[in-house]
This record gives structure tokens, sequence and C-alpha cells, in this order.
């Protein structure tokens, strides 16, 4: 078996930064708009970044034509089928519900076509809706208190967007509420932010999750708090390179985290931009950065044992990995 193809849960993936350009195309006939072109090859092909930012102004200029139930249902469903192919058993998904309710998208839309698509598919889901950094503080306590009544269509809030300038302890109320709910937590950060943000959020935001965490590595006293608590990191090698967080693969910090005895998870962030999926992810650590079969194992296994799913599926998950394994 290949051992990109392991069982394996995917844990950071943004939901709309898995819209392919062939789905834009087919998103932009359905509503009429005009594209620069429609060739899905010349749209692929200038999606390339320089930094966070600049990738954040592309991806949401092109979730701007997730406008219907339908039109969720659809991204839904192109990225489980493609996630059933990596060997994803287990996908908890992030998606963005502030960024489609400011232009006006009902969130019955929004959950509704996300659920429908999830519940059709053998692969178990859950959802994530993140808060914007961009949009402060105050708005996410807002937000969530609006998704609260769709409460059945997720499990765990997390943040992302814009880290720079923006500092984790500024979403504690947020944070605060979700917990009294009985939400699971997760925050990105640590990518651009530093070490002390890192520690930062694990202070005030009482995640369960990191995602991302590079800069982590930066701090022993930091590396020790995720060791001894047990902290998983969503790491993330592909995207890293492609908004240059990393220079290129083979100065990723993914095996020094493993050295330094962190669970780590791999994962594929906004595969469609950043021209990887998970199985991709998998495959460029074993052939660039030079991972063992046994490492790789460890990795899809310890993605079970960071999911927020019930036990007993894990328990099921980790004795197929194992099954499957390359590895005496």
């Amino acid at each position: 078996m290949d051992a990109a193809l392991l069982p394996k849960a995917e844990l950071h993936v943004h939901v709309e930064g898995t819209l392919e350009p062939e789905l834009v195309v087919e998103l932009a006939r359905r509503h009429r708009v005009a594209l620069p072109t429609a060739d899905p090859e010349l749209l692929r092909a200038a999606r390339h970044f320089t930094d966070l930012q600049s990738f954040l102004d592309q991806y949401y200029d092109a979730a701007e034509l997730l406008r219907t139930e339908q039109d969720f249902h659809d991204l839904m469903a192109a990225y489980l089928a493609r996630a059933e192919r990596a060997g994803v058993r287990r996908a908890e998904v992030f998606l963005d519900p502030q960024h489609h309710t400011g232009r006006g998208v009902p969130l019955e839309a929004v959950f509704g076509g996300l659920s429908a698509a999830a519940a059709a598919s053998p692969v178990s889901v859950d959802l994530i809706p993140c808060f914007l950094r961009h949009l402060g503080p105050d708005a996410a306590l807002e937000a969530l208190r609006t998704w609260l009544p769709y409460r059945e269509h997720f499990i765990g809030v997390g943040l992302d967007s814009t880290e720079i300038g923006n500092p984790p302890a500024a979403y504690a109320p947020a944070y605060a509420l979700a917990a009294a709910e009985g939400l699971h937590r997760t925050a990105h950060v640590g990518e651009e932010g530093t070490s002390a943000d890192v520690a930062e959020a694990l202070d005030t935001l009482g995640i369960e999750r990191l995602d991302h965490g590079n800069h982590a590595l930066d701090d022993v006293e930091v590396v020790a708090r995720l060791r001894d608590a047990g902290t998983p990191l969503t790491v993330c090698p592909l995207s890293n390179v492609a908004l240059r967080v990393v220079d290129d693969l083979t100065a990723h910090p993914l095996p020094a985290m493993l050295d330094a005895g962190l669970v780590v998870t791999v994962n594929s962030d906004d595969p469609a931009y950043f021209g990887g999926y998970v199985d991709d992810n998998f495959r460029a650590l074993r052939d660039v950065v030079g991972l063992t079969d046994a490492q790789l194992t460890q990795l899809a296994i310890a993605s079970f044992d960071a999911s927020f799913a019930e036990p007993a599926a894990r328990a099921t998950w980790r004795s197929e990995v194992l099954a499957a394994a390359l590895i005496p």
C-alpha cells in the first residue's frame, strides 16, 4: 500500500480552500458572474502567493461565488470525494461563516449545504466554524451567538485569518462562551505569529489543538508545555511552503517537532490553492523530507488520536492504520 494512502483523519482543512478552479467556473456560470478567464488551468496558474495576506485576498474573492445551499453542498461533496481517495476516514472541516453572512448568505444555506453533503459521504465529518481575526473580537462573540441555534451542525470553534496584529487573548470571551456551550476549541497560532502568541493562546483560549504552531519551536518552554500536555499540532507542510512560512520543504520543522516528542498531524489546509491534498502532503514528507514508513504510520495514528471523534471510532481507525501499515 502507498503510505500516503494510509487511513487518516484530516483535522486542518478549510472548506472554502477546497474550491477548485473547475468549480469556480461552474459557480460563475451558475450565478452569471464574469471571470477573467473560464479556463480552469489559467485560474490555477494564477494561484501563487508571497505571504498569508496575498493568499487570503484570493481566497475570499473566490468564496464570493458561494451563495446558495447547493453551492455549499457541491463544494463539500467535491472535497469529500477527493478526501476519500486520499484515505481520509475522518474530516473535521473548518468554515468561515462570518465571510458568508457578511455578504447576505443565510446561515441556513451554509450549514445546510455542508451538512447535507457530509451526511451523504462515507467519510465521518464534523464542522468547526472559525472566527475571522480581521473582523475583531466583538464580532467573534456576536458571531458565535448567531451560530448557536445551529449547534447540531458543528462540534467546535476555531480562529483563523490574519494572525499578525490580532493577538489570541482578545478572543478569550468568545472562547469562554464556546467552552460553556461544550464546544471544542482550536486556533491558528504560530504560523506567522510567535512562540509568545502560542503561549498566550494556551493561557487564554483553552485550546485543545494548535493549528500550525510552527514557531512554537522557537521557545523550549512552549515546546515543553505542548509536549507535557499532549496538545496536538495540525501541521500543513505544503501550505507552509506555498505561503513562504518555510523556504522549502526540506527546511520544514515537522521532523524537529517529532524529535521533540510533540503530537503532530499532517493536513492540507487549503489544498485547491496550495497544490496538494493530504495524501500529497504525506508523499512530499516521504519523498522530499525523507520520513520513514514508521513515521508516516505514527502521523496517521496521531491524526485519529487528535480528532474529536468518539473513542470507539478512533480505536477502529487506529486498527485500520496498523493493519495497512507498511512496517512489521
